[in-house]
Order: structure tokens, then C-alpha cells, then sequence
């Protein structure tokens, strides 16, 4: 119900105490207290027109009030749920962000020690690799010097017999045969390794 409507209805009631009030007939000299018959009638009129505005009121205007409290009500308490989920969802991302940092932590640590194990695996098998080879040069590089002193060796002895067997012939003016060579030969050789040891 409108301002204006609520007030043309309510005009009538608070305008018949004064029309009653003047409308007796006589002139009655005003006092400074109102007789019984001014009194009760602005009263009676008083109460009416209090009944019906609070009637109107409470039919009307106070559930109107009533359901745009209710309804801020509602509306509060559905905002203050939404923040109290929102709250929760950014507290459960927070914790979903910091196990997903975590494990990727992790992850990094586990690859920078698969890469480091890794590292060195290779350069483990590489020095393995570089001893295998050393071994194999230095007994090939064995083998290689045996090989030359033992052909050194032999042409040593081999020109010391010819030198022994041309000094011996030269003393003994005469040849030295092949088995004379061969055991002097052998006899020097038996010298040399006892002179060695």
C-alpha cells in the first residue's frame, strides 16, 4: 500500500473528532479543560484511527519489512557461506600447490641423483676402460721390449761367437768349425746368464 493511498484512507478518521468536536450547535466557551463530551470522542477517534493504522500496518507494510529483513538475512548468510567455501577451496589449492611443489622438489632431487649415479657409472667405466687399455699397452709394450732384447740378445751372441770364433782361430791359426761355433757359443751364453744372475 502507497504513502498517498494510506493517507486518504486515514483522512476521514482524523478529521471526525474536530467534526464532531465543532459540530454541537452551540457555541461553548473554550476552557482549559475539555468536558467529558470533548474528551471522549477525539479519544474514541484517537483509538479508531490507532486500530486501523495498526491493523493496515501489521497486514500490509510490517511483512513486507519482514521478508526484506529475511530475505538480507538470507543473502548475508548465503554470501558468508560462499566466502567460508571459497576460504576453503583457496586453503585446499594452497595445500594441493604446495604437495605438487614438494613433489616436483622431490623429483628434481631424484633426477640430479639418477644424473650424478649416472656421471659416475660413466666415468668408472671409462677409467675401467682406460686400465683395461693401459694393461693391454703396457703388456703388449712388455711383450714388444722382450721381443728386442731377446733379438738383441741373439744378435749380441750371435757376433760375439763370430768375434769369439775369429779371435779363437786367429789364436789357434786355425778354422773353427760349425760345432766348434756352436759350442762356444753356448758356453759364452752360459756365462752371460750367470754373470746377469
Amino acid at each position: 500500500m502507497t504513502i498517498p493511498r494510506f493517507l486518504g484512507l486515514a483522512t476521514p478518521f482524523m478529521l471526525a473528532p474536530l467534526c464532531l468536536a465543532g459540530g454541537g450547535g452551540g457555541h461553548e466557551e473554550p476552557s482549559v479543560l475539555p468536558s467529558a463530551e470533548q474528551g471522549i470522542t477525539p479519544l474514541v477517534t484517537a483509538l479508531v484511527v490507532f486500530v486501523a493504522v495498526f491493523a493496515i500496518l501489521s497486514l500490509k507494510v510490517w511483512p513486507k519489512i519482514v521478508k526484506g529483513l529475511k530475505d538480507r538475512e538470507n543473502k548475508i548468510r548465503e554470501e558468508i557461506e560462499a566466502a567460508e567455501m571459497a576460504r576453503t577451496q583457496a586453503r585446499d589449492a594452497l595445500e594441493q600447490y604446495q604437495q605438487s611443489l614438494a613433489q616436483a622438489r622431490a623429483e628434481a632431487q631424484r633426477m640430479l641423483e639418477q644424473a650424478k649415479a649416472q656421471q659416475q657409472a660413466e666415468v668408472a667405466a671409462r677409467k675401467q676402460q682406460m686400465d683395461a687399455d693401459l694393461a693391454e699397452l703396457r703388456a703388449k709394450a712388455m711383450a714388444d721390449i722382450d721381443a728386442a732384447r731377446r733379438a738383441a740378445l741373439s744378435d749380441i751372441y750371435t757376433q760375439t761367437a763370430e768375434l769369439a770364433a775369429a779371435a779363437a782361430s786367429r789364436i789357434l791359426r786355425r778354422e773353427v768349425g760349425a760345432g766348434d761355433q756352436k759350442r762356444l757359443i753356448e758356453e759364452s751364453l752360459a756365462q752371460l746368464a750367470g754373470a746377469r744372475n
